[in-house]
Formats: C-alpha cells, sequence, structure tokens
C-alpha cells in the first residue's frame, strides 16, 4: 500500500515526463530536432571551407597570390626577409663609362662608383634576390653584387648577356644573346650553360611571363618580331612580325590580370597590346616618340610608359584601358630603363643620352631630382622591392 503523498509524486513524475515526450515531438519539426541533429554531426554542420581558384602553374614555382593580379606581392614595403635588411640603393650601368653608379635615394646623391666590364647595359635581380648581376654585354660577363653589402664579386664567363631572366621555379637563368640570336638557358646559380636555343629572329631584349609561368613573350628588336617561348620545354613555340615597317620593339609587360601583354616599340612610338595565349594579331596605343620601358605601379593600377625620344612619361590606367596622364621632364631628357621605389611614391629613369638618371614622383609626375652619372646609363636596378622572387630585367618581381 503506498503513501498518498508518493502516489502524488509518482503520478507528478509521470506527468512530466509526458510532456517532457510532447515537447520533444513536438518540436521534431522545428529548432529541436535541429539542435539534435548538428550535435549528432557537428562535422556536416560545419561549412565547407572557400576554395580559392587555383593557378595550374609551371611546375616548382610560388603558387600564384592571387589568380587576378600577377604583382600581388609588390605591394608598397612588403619586402622579403632576405632582403629587409638590404640598403636602399639606386644602381645604375653605365653602357659607355664601363661602371656601375650607386646613387643613395634619400639624399639623390652618388655614393659609388663600380667598375665592371664591357659595356653594362641593365643590373639584374637574382630569383633569391641575393645577388645583383651586371650584364656585361661586350664583356661577355657577369659581375655580382652584393646588395647587402656592396661587396663585388667576381665577374662570371657568359657570352653576350644583353639581358637576363630567370625563370618562375628559379631553375634556370635565360641569357638575352641578342647579337648571338640565341635565348641562353644557364643554371640560375653557377650560370653554367644548360640548353642553347637559336633563335631565327634578330635582337632578342625584353620579356615577361604568363600569370601561370609556362610560357613568356620575348620582343626582338631588329627584327620588329615576337616570340612565344614554352617555359619547361625551352622551345620557341610562336612567332610574329609585328605590324608596322621599321618596328623595334622593346620592352614587355603583362597585365595584372596576366590576360594581355604590352610592348613597347621605339619606332612605332607606341605599345602593342597583346592576348599571350592566343598569340594573335596586336592593336596599337599611342604614347610617345620613342617609346621604351614599363613599370607597373604598387598598388597595380597604373603603368607608367617612358617615352625616350621626347623626355616624357605616359601613364596608362588598366581598369579603364587607356592613357589618363602625361608627364614632361623639365628641359626634356632621354627616360630609358629604370624602376619604382619600394614603397611606390618614386619612379626612377635612366637619361640614356643625357648622363643622367631621373626621381619622378610616381602620383603627380613632377620631378624630384635629376642626378649625373656615366656615360650612357641604361637598366638601373632599384633595390631592394618588394616581392618574394624576381624574373629579372631590372626588376620583376612576384
Amino acid at each position: 500500500m503506498h503513501h498518498p503523498i508518493e502516489k502524488h509524486l509518482r503520478r507528478t513524475l509521470v506527468a512530466g515526463a509526458a510532456l517532457l515526450s510532447l515537447a520533444v515531438l513536438g518540436g521534431c519539426d522545428g529548432d529541436s530536432r535541429d539542435r539534435a541533429n548538428e550535435a549528432l554531426a557537428t562535422k556536416a554542420a560545419v561549412p565547407p571551407a572557400e576554395k580559392k581558384p587555383v593557378v595550374d602553374g609551371l611546375p616548382g614555382m610560388p603558387p600564384v597570390l592571387d589568380p587576378k593580379d600577377v604583382y600581388a606581392a609588390d605591394r608598397p614595403g612588403r619586402l622579403s626577409p632576405v632582403v629587409k635588411d638590404f640598403p636602399s640603393r639606386v644602381y645604375v650601368p653605365n653602357t659607355n663609362s664601363n661602371t656601375v653608379s650607386v646613387i643613395d635615394p634619400s639624399t639623390y646623391e652618388v655614393i659609388e662608383t663600380i667598375p665592371v666590364g664591357t659595356q653594362p647595359q641593365h643590373v639584374v635581380p637574382s630569383w633569391d634576390m641575393k645577388t645583383l648581376w651586371v650584364n656585361n654585354d661586350k664583356g661577355n660577363s657577369l659581375t655580382p653584387i652584393d646588395p647587402k653589402t656592396g661587396e663585388v664579386g667576381k665577374a662570371v664567363d657568359v657570352h653576350d648577356p644583353y639581358n637576363l631572366y630567370f625563370t618562375p621555379n628559379g631553375t634556370y637563368a635565360i641569357v638575352m644573346a641578342s647579337l648571338d640570336r640565341e635565348l641562353v638557358f644557364r643554371d640560375a646559380h653557377t650560370m653554367k650553360r644548360m640548353k642553347t636555343v637559336p633563335v631565327s629572329c634578330y635582337g632578342v631584349n625584353h620579356a615577361d611571363f604568363s600569370l601561370d609561368g609556362r610560357y613568356f613573350i620575348v620582343s626582338c628588336e631588329f627584327s620588329g618580331e615576337l616570340l612565344k617561348v614554352d617555359t619547361e620545354r625551352m622551345k620557341v613555340i610562336g612567332q610574329q612580325k609585328l605590324p608596322f615597317y621599321g618596328a623595334m620593339p622593346q620592352d614587355v609587360k603583362v597585365s595584372p590580370d596576366g590576360k594581355k601583354f604590352y610592348v613597347a616599340d621605339m619606332m612605332a612610338d607606341g605599345v602593342w597590346v597583346l592576348d599571350g595565349d592566343r598569340f594573335g594579331q596586336p592593336t596599337f596605343l599611342h604614347t610617345g616618340k620613342g617609346c621604351h620601358g614599363l613599370y607597373v605601379s604598387r598598388d597595380s593600377r597604373e603603368m607608367y610608359i617612358s617615352n625616350r625620344g621626347e623626355g616624357t612619361i605616359s601613364v596608362f590606367d588598366f581598369a579603364q584601358d587607356r592613357l589618363t596622364k602625361k608627364w614632361d621632364l623639365p628641359g626634356g631628357g632621354s627616360p630609358d630603363m629604370g624602376g619604382v621605389s619600394a614603397d611606390g611614391k618614386v619612379l626612377w629613369l635612366s637619361g640614356r643620352y643625357n648622363s643622367e638618371v631621373y626621381a619622378i614622383d610616381a602620383r603627380t609626375g613632377v620631378q624630384l631630382a635629376r642626378i649625373k652619372v656615366g656615360s650612357g646609363p641604361h637598366g638601373l636596378a632599384v633595390y631592394p622591392q618588394p616581392g618574394r622572387y624576381s624574373l629579372g630585367h631590372t626588376g620583376i618581381f612576384r
């Protein structure tokens, strides 16, 4: 026999359990079921990670940071740990003086003059960014400079090194042997010749690589032609004559989105615009007399174009696909090759026929300094610059 209070408790517990069951059943189609399922399968409830577009790059090449911007690693001041402690300098190869003038950009003064080989054409940062190579074209040698200490090393024998590039995976240096009519693939460190690619065009001199690094476009100055080269196979896979009598293509740059290549032409007085993948007929954009060098701003929005024959710089806007500004150097000049400062504020260009270097405000076009150097200043390098690795020339960084 049960006590009345005990009976009351039992009835209360049974009623509570029934109400709880009803609550659970009633919530099966609502939040309670959802929460229960979440508890039982938390892994399924976590949203999958958003997949970023992946670029199938050249084997061994560092991953593309942004498929929409090949220059994503070149933002102002974003110096690699490799170069962050290097002193900021501007290295100017004086082709006729067989020297390199070293400028301190903070004072706009030449602080050192380095004797090098015969006819130095360009100062080129190595792929690993630890060495600057002076291309002594007629001297058939490369002079290494340590950008950390300023120490000059022993010259390395390399025939006809008019210009120098590096494959995006850092395996090979590519010598633009202009007069030899060859692309010479060499070990990126020792400069030992690995493969010689004879070309039928004349005057190979400048280049740039596709977004995925699998091919590069080369300008042939003396025959007015362009080459398309398979990077991995080290083989010419395309060749075309520019549609202008007497064309003399110079610098080459790829657009931030990797879809177009721009080729400066000093005789056509403007830039050829080419779809690199299709390698079809280019269109033309007139900029100014003696169009020569192409340099992308640190925000990837603009490209500075030096017009050597008239002493001006044209500014091209990538998004607007048009020229937006034109700057005149006071008193004229012969702006040629160069680069943009690490902070993106100053455009540095050599004055090829005036034995001088120009420092130009990259926002306004105002000339900040005009510095006397040796005779025939050409492919100057601003160093260090942002980026993870160097593709060569006066500083093409990714």
